[in-house]
């Protein structure tokens, strides 16, 4: 194994109900054939305001406070709104239904395509008990028509409710335009430094609400979803061994699925969730294994002299990349899903590692060592014939992980002297800094849909 492949292994070693008042927009497939486009112009929207109140009177003002802001960043994150920056005036509502403004047309004159309004508050909810109520409508400026209304409610009343009925608003208007489902509901886990341990912590997809996972002091490592997002695998290192460990999050039960031995790292899951692949040193240095959820058959599908780890399934579960040193320095490989058909993968620069699959399967993304910047982010096509540099600047940039829809990346990076979690988009725009307080924050993993 060579001592660079080894600093590398060792720094990476409510349910809410909803009711629609409206049917669905008639033109939501043309727009899907439009933001698939290289050239797509995003869509002028103006998020007006969310008022305090709901259908019955009731007042809570602190609850719609956070509403404008979240749904602002959610629609500028996907990439298929523009925020306006115009005045925030109310909308209008008749009893339970949504009325168009009376202003549209000062918003048609600015270039808004689509407004969007509401309220929040407590109140009796649509089965009869007390609760949280958020409603919202939408409305089409140029056509002067109401588009869209829905209602949300939970008897439960607590702050980060109102945050996630304004996430699956958010994810609404960009399933209505697009046809695909939204992201501002999913989850990052990463890894926290907590005194002399490594906790894993699972926080909201914009770095809100950080949970804390495990709690043991130990060194837990390199979290990896669950497809159904129930459950995460890590590597958990303990009496001086490293076991893979698989935790469900709403119970908190813990289940070994590999036993300890000299190294056993970078878990991940198969797309059908049926395998789990990982890198295992057995006799000296590490190769790729596959274990059978089911059967709890072991398969070792690389056998090599040199260091094999980090492997990454394509969305079709018919191939896996992975960082080997088998050409002298470390470098990105694909084969079959059952180990043949080996080809190395990158060609440029001489160390690149950590490779991640995009959902959509059409890139593969990748920790790489630029000439005069240290180690950045690239991303790479499946068949080798375009590589793009994502991240610049002075930062050590590590482990990135897919965002569901393929647009966004999240990953780790040292910049001001200590590690934290970023997120950017694929093509290196909008670089969102997820994490700040505390000491270290590294190794994230973006939740499925």
């Amino acid at each position: 194994m060579t001592r660079m492949l080894l600093s590398f292994i060792l720094l990476v070693a409510l349910s809410i109900m909803g009711k629609l008042w409206v049917t669905p927009l008639s033109f939501a497939q043309d727009a899907l054939l439009e933001a698939s486009r290289p050239d797509f112009q995003r869509i002028p929207i103006w998020v007006r305001q969310f008022g305090s109140g709901t259908s019955n009177g009731s007042t809570s003002p602190r609850f719609h406070e956070p509403v404008v802001p979240v749904l602002k960043a959610d629609l500028k994150r996907s990439q298929i709104f523009t925020p306006v920056d115009l005045p925030a005036t109310p909308g209008k509502f008749a009893e339970s239904k949504c009325v168009g403004p009376a202003d549209e047309n000062e918003a048609t004159s600015q270039g808004v395509t689509v407004s969007t309004w509401g309220r929040v508050g407590v109140g009796r909810t649509d089965n009869g008990g007390m609760g949280l109520v958020f409603d919202a409508c939408a409305h089409d400026s140029g056509t002067n028509e109401f588009l869209l209304g829905k209602r949300y409610f939970s008897l439960k009343v607590t702050d980060p409710l109102v945050r996630l009925m304004a996430h699956r608003w958010a994810d609404e208007l960009v399933y209505r335009y697009t046809g695909e489902p939204g992201i501002a509901r999913t989850k990052i886990a990463y890894v926290s430094e907590e005194g002399n341990g490594r906790e894993i912590f699972v926080m909201d997809y914009d770095g809100y609400g950080p949970q804390q996972v495990t709690a043991d002091g130990f060194l837990n490592l390199m979290p990896a979803w669950a497809p159904d997002r129930k459950s995460l695998v890590y590597t958990a290192y303990r009496q001086r061994k490293q076991q893979i460990v698989q935790r469900i999050l709403a119970s908190g039960e813990e289940t070994v699925l590999v036993q300890p031995a000299s190294l056993n790292i970078t878990p991940v899951f198969s797309p059908n969730g049926k395998q789990l692949s990982y890198a295992s040193a057995q006799e000296g240095n590490s190769d790729i294994y596959t274990l059978d959820l089911d059967t709890k058959a072991i398969t070792q599908i690389t056998s090599h002299r040199s260091a094999d780890l980090s492997p990454s399934w394509s969305p079709d579960g018919k191939k896996i990349a992975f960082t080997s040193d088998r050409g002298g320095r470390p470098q990105i490989y694909i084969m079959d899903a059952d180990g043949s058909n080996s080809r190395r993968l990158t060609y440029q620069g001489d160390y690149n590692a950590a490779p991640t699959w995009s959902p959509r399967g059409d890139w593969i993304a990748f920790v790489c060592r630029i000439s005069g910047e240290g180690f950045k982010l690239c991303r790479i096509t499946p068949d080798g014939n375009r590589q793009v540099q994502i991240t610049s600047g002075k930062s050590i940039d590590d482990s990135p992980s897919w965002s569901p829809n393929g647009r966004h990346i999240v990953f780790s990076s040292i910049r001001r002297g200590k590690s934290d979690i970023y997120l950017i988009n694929s093509d290196g725009t909008d670089l969102e800094q997820l994490t700040s307080e505390g000491t270290h924050h590294s190794s994230p993993s973006w939740s499925p849909l």
